[in-house]
């Protein structure tokens, strides 16, 4: 069995009341009175876990990027590969989605380890019920199923390609390599045990390719 890789969070802030001249660059409307902040060693589970919060609480995320080269290159202790923030009408609202978020990167979405040391890894994540957020980024219903699939460029190419072919699936999001953090991979729609399929097809292709790198 993979060996679980869990991300961290690692600065994770509440501003009460955002200054109006940050608030118009943000771009956080009328709505928005407080920012939630959180950085983590992950990016694609910073991404999941501020879908989270969205069901959670009252908040809508309004920022969310990952660093270039990734964690190993972090600008800062507490930079990690990804940054995200939630906005909110109040302070309550903020922290009760940073909790959900923290709580997901904690407890549930993980990437999978094919080595020993963790160098070598890859995500296949099964979201049963999308928040506003990935919903958006994907073009699909809030609510519907979602299959989170990443990995290195050469194994996530195999891997989407078998996840596609194994299941009745759509690509709705294709992150070509490399990304920000030199993977790949994409988003995929269906019924949950359709996503659950083509994840578990996506796994097998990353780990054919990792076992047998140069078999032609």
């Amino acid at each position: 069995m993979d060996r679980e890789v869990r991300a961290r969070p690692l600065a994770v802030q509440v501003i009460p009341r955002v200054d109006d001249q940050l608030a118009a660059e943000l771009k956080l409307g009328e709505s928005v009175r407080s920012l939630g902040i959180l950085t983590s060693t992950i990016d694609d589970v910073g991404y999941t876990a501020l879908d989270e919060a969205t069901k959670m609480a009252d908040v809508r995320v309004v920022y969310a990027k990952s660093f270039y080269a990734g964690s190993a290159h972090a600008s800062g202790p507490l930079s990690g590969e990804f940054i995200g923030m939630l906005g909110g009408p109040d302070p309550d609202a903020v922290r009760s989605g940073l909790q959900a978020a923290v709580h997901v990167i904690e407890n549930t979405a993980c990437f999978y380890s094919l080595s020993e040391d963790g160098s070598h890894a890859y995500y296949a994540h099964v979201i049963s019920r999308t928040g506003s957020f990935l919903s958006e980024l994907a073009g699909i219903e809030a609510g519907e199923p979602l299959a989170y699939l990443i990995a290195p460029p050469a194994e996530a190419i195999v891997g989407l390609d078998l996840a596609m072919k194994a299941a009745n699936v759509r690509l709705c999001q294709f992150y070509g390599p490399p990304t920000e953090t030199n993977f790949a991979g994409g988003l995929l729609t269906g019924s949950q045990a359709d996503c659950q399929a083509a994840a578990e097809a996506f796994s097998f292709g990353v780990k054919s390719v990792a076992s047998r790198p140069r078999e032609l």
